[in-house]
């Protein structure tokens, strides 16, 4: 549903931050788990076959973990993760590290694909500086409320 209605600046000001993050990120994290479960992916799925694409060979499955759980909100147990992916023919590990096979980057592929029309359809009428302003905001506001506001 696109916003056509107009408001000043006075009434956005004194909107409530909670609500509208809140509200955002339930959206989005839906709509990013709907389309990850087309191909029979969670969230955690998806951040490691995007985290062993992008350094293949160098992570463990110890050092993966430590890195994705402190985004999971589901209590995943990491291991049946990897698990799964390697019984897919997706994931190999060697004593050097994880690394994806052709079926796992091309499984890799289409769940960016899926994650990509997600993101188009949640960017609609926003251009780059009013979506990386938000970003800043928000980053800023988790900064000043004492939480980590570095890019992950």
């Amino acid at each position: 549903m696109t916003t056509t209605r107009q408001y000043s600046h006075e009434q956005l000001a004194a909107q409530p931050i909670g609500h509208w993050s809140r509200t955002a990120a339930g959206l989005v994290i839906g709509g990013l788990r709907t389309a990850l479960a087309e191909e029979n992916l969670t969230q955690p799925h998806w951040w490691t076959l995007n985290h062993v694409a992008g350094a293949p060979g160098t992570w463990t499955r110890p050092a993966l973990t430590a890195k994705l759980a402190p985004y999971d909100d589901q209590h995943t147990d990491f291991d049946t993760v990897y698990d799964d992916l390697a019984s897919r023919g997706w994931l190999t590990e060697t004593t050097d590290g994880l690394t994806l096979t052709d079926a796992g980057e091309a499984g890799r592929l289409r769940a960016h694909d899926r994650n990509a029309e997600v993101h188009a359809t949640m960017r609609k009428g926003i251009d780059d500086a009013a979506y990386a302003a938000t970003i800043d905001v928000l980053r800023r506001i988790v900064a000043n409320l004492g939480g980590n506001g570095d890019l992950p």
